[in-house]
């Protein structure tokens, strides 16, 4: 059986925040950690459609959390 593994490395300014928002919505197949300002996440898996999916998954989740984080910030200075 054919094991498929790749890694996604992006670098974002709140890295650990990313990460965390993240993780909840991993599979078995999956880890994502914070390495200073970068984001890693490994993906793992036998069938090439499963990863696939996975990995469309992850980006699709990764667009949100950087969403969100750049609106948080903003909310917070409206505060102030």
């Amino acid at each position: 059986m054919m094991q498929i593994e790749g890694t996604i490395t992006t670098r974002h300014e709140h890295a650990g925040c990313i990460a965390a928002s993240l993780k909840p919505d991993n599979l078995r197949s999956m880890t994502t950690i914070a390495e200073g300002d970068r984001v890693i996440t490994t993906i793992t898996g036998t069938q090439l459609r499963s990863v696939i999916a996975s990995v469309d998954d992850y980006l699709m989740n990764l667009a949100i959390a950087e969403d969100a984080i750049c609106v948080v910030p903003k909310q917070n200075n409206l505060k102030r």
